[in-house]
């Protein structure tokens, strides 16, 4: 896998979280748990993909 093939993976992993943590946060059947553990997977992401960035 190339670089810019995982880079857009990651993207798209962070972009798919990113909507399940909007989702969770209407759903009052989601905890407060639950959103912190997806919103700080988010961020691995995130942080993932910037150390893979050319600066």
């Amino acid at each position: 896998m190339s670089l810019d093939s995982h880079v857009q993976e990651l993207r798209k992993k962070h972009q798919d979280l990113s909507a399940a943590v909007e989702a969770a946060q209407r759903s009052p059947a989601t905890s407060d748990h639950e959103i912190a553990e997806m919103k700080k997977k988010k961020l691995l992401l995130k942080e993932q993909i910037e150390r893979l960035q050319p600066h």
